[in-house]
């Protein structure tokens, strides 16, 4: 009877610390106080994390990031501008890196009026947005919310443009949430090197990833917004219609977000946009081809 508890025991130690390495950090402020970089703040469905730069430029850049891969993922874009002397601005959607991970819908409606707040806190009026992969559907968001806050609207490698079926149950189960810990965990951040056209190129890529997987929410936050997902045609005729400057930016070997089956449709939603294809790159095309992405943004789109 010992020998088969202290089994048991074994057994159920093993299987904790298994699944001890997903999810068991929750972000509140003691958590903050271990984030040395950047700043926080407290917005009505929680803390948000964001950097800014050069704070008294005129001509200010926000970056926006994708489904899964907080700010960091604009790092390189970020500090080439900074250096230009760019007033710049990066921030982690809620549910993503060091911003809370609020128990809501993560609708893009959610974003959109995250960022708006913080530019207000910030007292910035106008801005030039770059939305990458998700972050479109932010920015084509954002536009719809407050018009008069955009300069310009960046599309990168952008997933504004599909067509989206609506789930009846938005709501997400602890079971859906345990099977995606079960299921996509244990691969999900080695599946980020499909992000890239020469994923060898990136060894290291998924390590930063990886760190993401330890904050308690982030499953739920995956799920609910692939949940709140709508078209967006609506919001993007308007853009057409309103003659903001739009641009998009696409990798010429992007899989992820495949441009020939968007084509049509971005076609007739924005006509009159100026369009770009980075040459030897993926779904990241500001990381993959730096010099060829940046050549284009700061020589001829923020000319």
């Amino acid at each position: 009877m010992f020998k088969k508890s202290i089994l048991l025991l074994s057994f159920f130690i093993i299987l904790s610390c298994k699944n001890s390495k997903y999810e068991y950090i929750i972000k509140n402020d003691d958590f903050r106080k271990t984030i040395k970089s950047g700043y926080f703040l407290e917005q009505s469905k929680g803390f948000t994390y964001y950097n800014i730069e050069n704070r008294n430029s005129e001509n200010t850049l926000v970056f926006i990031h994708g489904f899964s891969v907080p700010s960091y993922i604009w790092e390189k874009t970020f500090n080439s501008a900074k250096e230009k002397g760019y007033k710049v601005i990066s921030l982690d959607l809620f549910g993503r890196g060091f911003s809370e991970n609020p128990n809501v819908n993560y609708t893009d409606e959610l974003f959109a009026k995250q960022v708006i707040d913080l530019l207000e806190h910030l007292e910035i009026d106008k801005a030039i947005f770059l939305g990458l992969s998700n972050g479109g559907r932010v920015i084509s968001k954002i536009h719809d919310l407050s018009p008069n806050l955009i300069e310009k609207l960046i599309y990168v490698s952008a997933s504004s443009f599909g067509i989206h079926e609506e789930p009846v149950q938005k709501d997400v189960s602890e079971k859906e949430i345990s099977d995606f810990i079960n299921k996509k965990y244990p691969t999900i951040s080695l599946g980020q090197l499909e992000d890239f056209k020469y994923p060898e190129n990136f060894p290291n890529w998924s390590n930063r990833y990886e760190e993401l997987l330890k904050y308690k929410g982030f499953a739920r936050a995956l799920i609910s917004t692939l949940k709140n997902h709508k078209n967006l045609d609506i919001e993007n005729k308007e853009i057409n219609d309103s003659n903001t400057k739009v641009y998009t930016i696409w990798g010429d070997s992007d899989s992820v977000v495949v441009y020939n089956n968007i084509k049509e449709k971005l076609n007739k939603l924005l006509p009159n946009r100026f369009e770009y294809f980075v040459p030897n790159s993926g779904h990241l095309p500001h990381i993959e081809n730096q010099e060829n992405f940046e050549n284009y943004l700061f020589e001829t789109v923020l000319e």
